[in-house]
């Protein structure tokens, strides 16, 4: 059985039945919302953040770090970095929370002594403790695949341009 559509008084179809009033709730909301705005007088706004806050590295030769070292590979690979560039899992690249985009590190494996230059492309690691994440071609190069994390040292070799 099919039911009849429902026809307002000049006769057309009720396709718009509730709209004046649902127009009058929104109209209502606006003008309740609008009046809740505070003089700019009023209003506290936080300071914005300094450049000594944001903590991007400067290029200093006596710069050094120490902490724990991962790699991200596959999940990322193709994906675009936090600097615009495409990641590619088999180059010498990596992510450093606050070095500049371009700065060129030396990760050195403390475990084993191997080291390597890498391009600083990305932001991370996200991971407490972690002072640095590898392309999975320079994880295999230090030679930490198995274990997963090593312990690094990081000097930069050439400044960001």
């Amino acid at each position: 059985m099919r039911k009849s559509k429902r026809k307002c008084h000049c006769g057309h179809y009720r396709l718009f039945a509730n709209l004046k009033k649902r127009f009058a709730v929104v109209l209502g909301c606006f003008v309740v919302s609008c009046g809740a705005w505070a003089p700019a007088s009023h209003v506290q706004v936080s300071p914005a953040p300094t450049r000594q806050a944001m903590a991007i590295v400067k290029y200093d030769k006596s710069w050094k770090q120490e902490g724990i070292a991962s790699y991200y590979a596959h999940k990322f690979h193709g994906r675009r970095t936090a600097s615009g560039r495409i990641y590619n899992m088999h180059e010498r690249v990596a992510a450093h929370r606050n070095l500049p985009f371009g700065t060129v590190v030396r990760v050195t494996n403390l475990g084993n002594g191997k080291r390597m230059d890498l391009e600083i492309v990305d932001r991370g690691p996200f991971i407490k403790g972690r002072i640095i994440d590898v392309s999975l071609a320079a994880a295999k190069y230090l030679d930490f695949i198995k274990q997963g994390t090593t312990k690094v040292k990081l000097e930069i070799v050439k400044p960001a341009k």
